[in-house]
């Protein structure tokens, strides 16, 4: 029970790391105000977990109380301090959801998530399949939550259900991957 408990606090503080999150002072405490920053003679802070097949890692990212990305991973470590975090997380399976509705599920061996530059960055051969059939695989994929695209890099291959196959070194594309370019 105690580590379930210690699992469940290191994925707390993780994700209120990664989302930005201020905890809740203790009672009877001042509560800092928001526009205080950070001493820059604080540490950088360190996490590592390890999730199960019943109990993965999970990271949930949200704009105007709609999902950009869930994440789901075997393990992860992150260092940084709050709002410049950076976790790298292993075997990674991730959801990226479009204001439209569409979606866009990939597949990786690992993913570096970069809370400053707000980015998702699949690594070690990517596999993608879009909620309208496409298909997509490349050396790395990055998702920038600014803009809501991703950009794919190496060995670039997209499929179509209506017989497209095309093939190029990089892609930068909307999320449902109706609107590509491809080099």
């Amino acid at each position: 029970m105690r580590r379930k408990r210690s699992y469940a606090l290191a994925a707390a503080l993780l994700a209120g790391l990664l989302a930005g999150c201020t905890p809740l002072a203790p009672k009877n405490q001042p509560v800092a105000s928001p526009t205080a920053t950070a001493s820059p003679s604080l540490p950088p802070l360190k996490f590592t977990g390890r999730g199960t097949a019943k109990q993965p890692v999970r990271m949930i990212q949200q704009k105007s109380n709609r999902k950009q990305y869930e994440l789901i991973a075997r393990s992860y470590e992150s260092t940084g301090t709050q709002g410049s975090a950076r976790a790298t997380l292993h075997q990674v399976h991730v959801t990226f959801y479009s204001a439209d509705g569409s979606t866009l599920v990939a597949s990786a061996p690992n993913a570096l998530v970069d809370q400053a530059a707000k980015t998702v960055t699949l690594l070690g051969g990517v596999r993608a399949t879009s909620s309208s059939g496409m298909t997509l695989a490349c050396d790395t994929l990055t998702y920038s939550a600014r803009d809501e695209m991703i950009h794919g890099v190496g060995h670039v291959v997209a499929q179509g259900p209506n017989g497209l196959d095309a093939t190029g070194n990089r892609i930068d594309s909307n999320i449902s991957l109706t609107r590509t370019r491809m080099q």
